[in-house]
């Protein structure tokens, strides 16, 4: 429905925005998910006071790394869509900027506040987090994100004749405020680690889910594969689920047997191989295999929704639904042997998985989950299956 937008058609830099600050879910609240559930699962989160602590440093974190976030994805989307067109607008660059920073500033907020109160209900319920908390961030990200920029983009498309100055004091307002959340964090020793030496995961998969921005852009402007619009949250959704779920189960089963760099039993530093992965009697291989086993018949009731609803612009022919299918499956195995080889590599090297390995996987989930969707859509049209009218 967004991609018909007038701010999405004059100004179509927001796509590449889309899986900039959707990816944002898995550069900050799965992230944080994560962390708190290895703390909720090790008794880091057992007294009130510790609570107190972990969410106030916590909440502050976020909002650091989604206002620099957001910036720089906006600085990403204006290069991105000024080098193919070679074509530079001041208004929309400011727009950009503005929508992008108010995005994933109230984003964080929201969704941040979610995770907390999902992990410490299911702590007192007696369910494992790193089963709940990173599912609901993924797919709670998706929606409200999605909401809020192209609410705020539209808003702010709509001043830009008559009150121009709205945009760049919109951008300034968050941007003031972010002294605040660094003199918080920093006072917190849980999250002061973080705030100083965080930041390389969450801007290296930025720049990799803007370069999948820039193929979505690309592609959904072209009108013969409009209807690739509505599958790209879905299988970018999935894959940054189901991969996020593995690598916080990953990171908690190595956190039991000690602190990071510790206890290389568990931790090999050699490259799995895929059947190590995905055939070996271990428990995380075996989450593993339920995960991929997840993928088909959660996608087919994804499908069947979209099609009751008559959502975006492509019938569902058999052959589409093939083609799909294989994308989809091939970048959830992909990113779950990735899983496997990174959180023990960056185990093995003294890095909390927790915090940096969830960007990355979200992230290469958003550039091969659309690649792998913008290929299928093209291989469709060559063949001949060339419908891209339904919805209209």
């Amino acid at each position: 429905i967004l991609q018909h937008w007038d701010v999405f058609k004059y100004v179509t830099e927001v796509f590449i925005l889309v899986p900039a600050l959707l990816g944002l879910k898995g550069n900050l609240e799965m992230t944080l998910a994560s962390r708190l559930s290895t703390a909720a699962n090790i008794g880091q989160m057992d007294t009130p006071k510790e609570l107190w602590r972990m969410i106030t440093g916590n909440m502050a974190l976020i909002q650091v790394q989604a206002t620099v976030v957001g910036f720089l994805a906006s600085i990403a989307a204006v290069i991105f869509g000024w080098i193919p067109d070679g074509h530079f607008s001041i208004d929309h660059a400011v727009l950009l900027c503005a929508s992008s920073v108010a995005t994933a500033f109230i984003a964080s907020l929201v969704l941040g506040m979610i995770m907390i109160g999902v992990i410490i209900g299911s702590r007192k319920m007696g369910i494992n987090p790193d089963n709940v908390a990173t599912p609901i961030a993924a797919s709670l990200g998706d929606l409200i994100t999605l909401a809020l920029l192209s609410g705020i983009s539209w808003g702010l498309y709509k001043e830009l004749e008559s009150k121009a100055y709205v945009n760049p004091l919109v951008c300034a307002f968050f941007i003031a405020l972010l002294p605040i959340w660094i003199i918080i964090a920093k006072k917190n020793a849980a999250t002061r680690e973080v705030l100083y030496f965080g930041w390389e995961p969450v801007i290296i998969a930025m720049a990799i889910s803007s370069v999948g921005g820039l193929i979505l852009d690309r592609t959904v402007s072209d009108p013969n594969f409009a209807g690739m619009a509505v599958f790209t949250p879905v299988i970018n959704g999935v894959g940054g689920n189901l991969v996020a779920v593995q690598a916080s189960r990953i990171s908690t089963y190595l956190h039991m047997g000690g602190m990071p760099g510790d206890s290389s039993a568990t931790a090999p530093r050699k490259c799995p191989t895929p059947c190590s992965t995905f055939c070996s009697s271990d428990v995380n291989s075996r989450s593993a295999r339920v995960l991929a086993l997840l993928v088909v018949p959660g996608h087919l009731v994804f499908l069947y929704t979209i099609s009751s609803m008559q959502g975006g612009h492509t019938t569902l022919t058999l052959i589409f639904i093939v083609f799909y299918m294989m994308a989809a499956l091939l970048q959830v195995l992909i990113l779950l042997y990735i899983a496997d080889w990174m959180v023990h590599w960056m185990w093995a090297r003294d890095l909390d998985p927790d915090n940096f390995s969830i960007p990355y996987l979200t992230a290469l989930g958003d550039l091969i989950g659309t690649g792998l969707l913008a290929l299928s859509f093209h291989v469709l049209w060559l063949i001949g299956d060339r419908d891209s009218d339904v919805g209209d």
